[in-house]
């Protein structure tokens, strides 16, 4: 991302106090990170909310972040955060109490539709740690380099962590298949 001088530039307007620098600096990622907030809450509004967070969050911790870098892992790492926090508090507790739901059986016949469902379903089952993992990796579709960042591990430990998600999850998918 600082590969051109106008991000750093941006960096500087932004540590100095200017809105609008941070603004630009953040735009890149807001999709990424709002997607990892949805896969982690489940939730549209507490999404919302943990993004927003994160963004002030970093606003505040900017002059922590270092010129060169890339914004990107850094910021996700604050907004993975934000949703373990938010998914702590008990206001989340009373969300994801309203939100739960049992999920009926997915007839074979219903089509491609069915090994969705079935994912989304072994999905809600995983531990909070590696939904993460596997949400940087495959559905943000981040370098595993980035992923390491995000998880604050090296690139051999985000691997590990890869395919222990991995191991957790198919036991999950093959009790949907069997039912």
């Amino acid at each position: 991302m600082f590969g051109d001088p106008s991000a750093e530039e941006r960096l500087r307007l932004a540590r100095a106090g200017d809105g609008l620098a941070f603004a630009e600096l953040l735009e890149p990622v807001l999709d990424p990170a709002f997607r990892l907030a949805m896969t982690m809450l489940k939730d549209r509004s507490a999404a919302e909310d943990a993004v927003q967070e994160a963004a002030f969050k970093s606003w505040r911790k900017l002059d922590r972040f270092r010129y060169g870098a890339d914004i990107r892992p850094w910021f996700l790492a604050i907004v993975a955060n934000e949703c373990r926090t938010a998914r702590r508090s008990r206001w989340g507790q009373v969300l994801s109490l309203d939100n739960t739901s049992v999920p009926e059986p997915v007839a074979a016949s219903e089509g491609r539709w069915a090994g969705r469902i079935d994912l989304e379903s072994a999905l809600d089952r995983l531990p909070k740690h590696h939904l993460l993992t596997l949400t940087l990796y495959y559905h943000l579709d981040l370098p595993i380099e980035e992923v390491a960042r995000v998880l604050g591990c090296s690139t051999g430990a985000a691997r590990q962590r890869i395919h222990r998600a991995l191991g957790a999850l198919r036991p999950g998918m093959l009790a949907e298949v069997d039912v």
